[in-house]
């Protein structure tokens, strides 16, 4: 395994303590813990998403990406199970935005403040993504892409996703590599970039925009728990992780990037 940063200096885990702390997140325990502190989103308001601008490195969304259609495919029954459970609180996302976020870099209020005082933030931004990139190993891959597994669903305060967790050891460590490469940029940090939190991959599936009526919890609880047994009765899923790309956002719905923008290939055969 690469070598990690020295203790105090990165938030990111080890490989093991990556999926036990994953897969805790995915208990029926976590779930109600989490149920009983749902809170609506700023990102959605009365179902429809509301601006919310900046960029993050990510995989490439929806149809963007050939390596995922048909996980993409099996999580929009999902988000019908959620819609069902929640009701008209839980909106669910498009099938078009799915992906998954390697590092979140600035959005909303910093990223606006950015912008603002800088005019060529955008541009020197994209600069030293692309420095990062120039500075990465890929990995070598005899199937010529990294793979997570899909362990189950995530309850957060503001939204309800799917988690992910390296199918070996081997396929933690690059995405490390690559988030390290980022969040030690001493470039990006002076635009303001830093690593906020814990790396936990999920993709998302919607928010929340009010508060459920939980009025019978355990039976919010037990289809929860039907809608995750799915992925420990049928054959594993694998999320298939080749390419990634900086990408702007300017809600959680729509991620577009320029031809001219960094992309990374990951791996290489």
């Amino acid at each position: 395994m690469l070598c990690l940063l020295q203790e105090g200096l990165s938030l990111d885990d080890t490989y093991q303590s990556y999926v036990n702390r994953v897969a805790r997140l995915t208990l029926p325990e976590t779930h109600r813990n989490q149920l009983l502190n749902l809170q609506p989103s700023p990102k959605y308001h009365q179902g429809r998403p509301v601006p919310f601008p900046g960029y993050s490195i990510v995989t490439p969304p929806g149809p963007a990406d050939p390596l995922n259609p048909a996980l993409y495919e099996q999580l929009v029954p999902v988000q019908q199970n959620l819609q069902e459970i929640f009701g008209p609180a839980f909106c669910a996302l498009p099938p078009d935005s799915f992906h998954l976020t390697l590092a979140d870099l600035i959005w909303d209020g910093a990223y606006q403040d950015a912008i603002a005082e800088n005019p060529q933030f955008v541009t020197d931004l994209k600069q030293r993504i692309q420095q990062s990139f120039q500075g990465y190993q890929p990995v070598w891959s005899e199937s010529g892409f990294i793979q997570w597994q899909l362990l189950g669903l995530l309850v957060f305060p503001r939204a309800l996703a799917v988690a992910l967790a390296p199918k070996g050891e081997g396929d933690y460590p690059p995405i490390v590599e690559l988030r390290r490469s980022l969040y030690q940029n001493q470039g990006l940090m002076s635009l303001g970039v830093e690593q906020q939190y814990h790396f936990t991959a999920h993709i998302s599936l919607g928010y929340f925009d009010q508060v459920p009526a939980l009025v019978a919890e355990e039976t919010v609880l037990d289809k929860l728990s039907q809608v995750n047994d799915q992925w420990l009765v049928n054959d594993p899923q694998f999320f298939k992780i080749q390419q990634v790309e900086l990408r702007y956002f300017s809600d959680m719905t729509c991620f577009t990037r320029e031809t001219s923008d960094p992309v990374l290939q990951l791996t290489q055969d």
